[in-house]
């Protein structure tokens, strides 16, 4: 039998650290929408109040809506490769390394018993929304208030607002499998 250079088990070592380098890259970014957001809203506002014109505030929606919109994929993206991990790797490796029915990977798992993980899945939904949707319709209602002067811009204020709607009940839909022993998040 010829003698293998490369056993399943460093193979399945080496996704495991790939899959992992990718999850963490994709924890910084979508955490860095976050800011990025925050700084465009603030910019926007400025801009708007500066030049006294609240058609500006009409830009706040549709930055929002790709931000919240990228942030939501790389989300669902992290919590993907934390399942695949959890539901196939490791009982993969487990297997490999002859050890099957002992845990590999723990913290994988260990962390989501966490007490206040519920509370905290909440809150961060909330945060979601608040700096995703929240704001960008906050504008818009400020837009419209104001009287708006053009017949299209104010079409499309109404084209954002569903938008923004439309994003905010997928980061619900996303948050919902949060419940106590879901694969999710």
């Amino acid at each position: 039998m010829p003698e293998r250079d490369v056993t399943v088990g460093q193979l399945l070592l080496t996704e495991y650290q790939t899959v992992k380098d990718e999850q963490k890259t994709r924890i910084g970014f979508r955490d860095n929408l976050l800011y990025v957001t925050l700084t465009v809203v603030a910019a926007v506002i400025a801009a708007a109040a500066q030049a006294k014109q609240t058609s500006m505030l009409l830009a706040l929606p549709p930055v929002c809506v790709v931000l919240g919109w990228t942030y939501l994929v790389n989300d669902q993206k992290i919590s993907a490769i934390g399942a695949y991990v959890r539901g196939e790797l490791a009982p993969r490796l487990a297997r490999a390394a002859g050890a099957e029915g002992t845990a590999v990977f723990q913290w994988e798992t260990a962390h989501r018993g966490d007490t206040r993980r519920f509370s905290r899945k909440v809150v961060q939904c909330v945060v979601d929304l608040l700096a995703f949707c929240v704001v960008p319709l906050s504008a818009l209602v400020v837009y419209w208030s104001g009287g708006g002067d053009f017949a299209g811009l104010l079409f499309l204020s109404v084209a954002e607002a569903l938008a923004v709607l439309g994003l905010a009940v997928h980061i619900v839909l996303y948050a919902v499998p949060f419940r106590a022993g879901s694969e999710a998040g």
